[in-house]
């Protein structure tokens, strides 16, 4: 059984997600608070987070930020739920570190369906994790990264990214073959969603790993 918590300053959201989700057989826990979710977050380690970014106080991209940082959540996947649909409000999302945005309103079914996608692709994932540069590692049973000595805990598509572009270094994978491999065909992702992650990737692994081919993908090069 999958657990899920929810964040929304909203009980009503709460509520109806909480039923429907649990009337699907997930485990729900909820909070108001975004300082409270994180706390909660730490103790049940849930396999998913759906998180409002527009909330008082703690804002769901502040959460989101902390949630990111704590190593024990790094298999922990994040889905904003948000009454806002501009991009910038959509790219703001994926620089915290989630995988997935779902604009409300929206339709318990459709949204149950979304979390299924989501929960069914973590469960899946990419395999091949392997490079050809012994102070490069991806240790996949762990999520970590260990580059010249020091490890890196990635979110999870981050690692997923990663780990494909470095499953067959020096080949180019086209943006669509990436989306289906990290991200699923049941997921819709924004088109900027592979942009955001190589860009994350990038400030924290450094830019020569990770190489734009113009108007076709990216490849990974030692």
């Amino acid at each position: 059984m999958s657990h899920i918590l929810i964040i929304d300053d909203e009980q009503d959201i709460l509520d109806i997600l909480a039923y429907n989700l649990e009337k699907e057989g997930f485990e729900v826990t909820t909070s108001l608070d975004g300082v409270k979710g994180i706390e909660l977050a730490k103790k049940i380690l849930p396999d998913l987070i759906i998180l409002d970014v527009m909330m008082p106080d703690t804002d769901g991209i502040e959460v989101c930020e902390t949630l990111r940082k704590l190593p024990e959540l790094s298999h922990t996947s994040i889905c904003f739920l948000t009454a806002r649909g501009e991009d910038y409000s959509q790219i703001a999302g994926l620089d915290a570190g989630a995988d997935d945005y779902i604009t409300k309103p929206v339709k318990p079914k459709v949204l149950v369906s979304r979390i299924k996608a989501i929960i069914r692709r973590n469960k899946g994932g990419i395999t091949e994790s392997t490079t050809n540069e012994p102070s490069f590692i991806i240790n996949r049973e762990r999520y970590l990264v260990e580059k010249n000595g020091q490890s890196y805990h990635l979110p999870k598509k981050e690692f997923e990214l990663l780990a494909l572009l470095a499953s067959r270094p020096d080949i180019v994978f086209e943006r669509d073959v990436i989306l289906e491999k990290v991200w699923g065909t049941d997921i819709v992702v924004g088109d900027r969603t592979i942009d955001v992650h190589v860009r994350k990737l990038r400030e924290k692994l450094g830019d020569h790993h990770i190489k734009t081919v113009k108007g076709i993908g990216y490849k990974f090069e030692n």
